[in-house]
């Protein structure tokens, strides 16, 4: 369903000029009931100037009349030549400013762990500049020393499913390119959820004692025979020595 231009300020109008429930108006506008009678309490949306939505064609009166008399009527939005394309906007991604300060730590995380995207992924995704990306790839940003991979979801840059559908995209386009990926590519190229359903790799054992039956793979070790312990006097094959009056015998002409 289409929404209307400035929705939270249509919803203010709304809210302060009509009998509309919360639920019709939240309906209308895309919002949530709580959010819609947060702006009648005056907690949401405050110092946001209404949007009037009859006079700026998107509603008629007949309209808001129907849905004030009715409270289970749906607002029906009039057709604006001006909203189309409204929702789909080009152009990168807008960022707070209170988030802007870590956005290059983001797009290191993204050139190290996966570099199967493009820079035009990477700026559509964080909301970035492809000179800035670059600059990272090539390691002359002027800060580059003092920044550390962190991921755009964790910083709240991006949602996991919008990171999730980036990559998958990617694997898709390498597996039509027919090119052989690397065990370390193909684990960059899936989404979180698939890499926590993998089996885990095995652990290098911390112990001396389990070194001797580690196994990078999954075969079964054949167990040797143990070689039977052998003594020092047999090892060497000393011969036994005589008594020292055999030994000054030997010696006499």
């Amino acid at each position: 369903m289409a929404k209307p231009l400035m929705a939270k300020a249509t919803a203010v109008w709304l809210v302060d000029n009509t009998t509309i429930s919360f639920k019709q108006i939240a309906d209308f506008v895309g919002m949530h009931e709580l959010e819609v009678q947060g702006i009648a309490d005056g907690d949401v949306a405050a110092g946001v100037k209404g949007f009037d939505p009859i006079a700026n064609n998107q509603l008629t009166q007949d309209e808001i009349d129907s849905a004030q008399g009715n409270p289970l009527h749906k607002l029906k939005l009039k057709f604006n030549p001006a909203a189309s394309g409204e929702e789909k906007r080009r152009g990168p991604r807008y960022t707070p400013l209170s988030k802007r300060q870590d956005r290059p730590n983001s797009i290191l995380w993204l050139v190290k762990f996966h570099p199967e995207l493009s820079d035009g992924q990477i700026a559509k995704l964080v909301g970035t500049t492809k000179p800035t990306i670059q600059s990272i790839r090539e390691r002359t940003h002027w800060n580059i020393s003092n920044m550390q991979p962190i991921d755009p979801v964790a910083l709240g840059l991006c949602k996991q499913s919008e990171l999730d559908a980036i990559v998958q995209k990617a694997a898709a386009k390498k597996a039509a390119e027919g090119g052989v990926m690397s065990d370390d590519e193909r684990r960059k190229l899936v989404s979180t959820e698939q890499s926590l359903e993998m089996d885990a790799a095995p652990k290098i054992p911390t112990a001396i004692e389990g070194l001797e039956t580690f196994s990078l793979s999954d075969e079964p070790v054949e167990e040797k025979e143990e070689e039977p312990i052998i003594d020092a006097d047999s090892f060497f094959n000393l011969p036994k020595g005589g008594t020292e009056d055999e030994d000054e015998d030997d010696l006499r002409p």
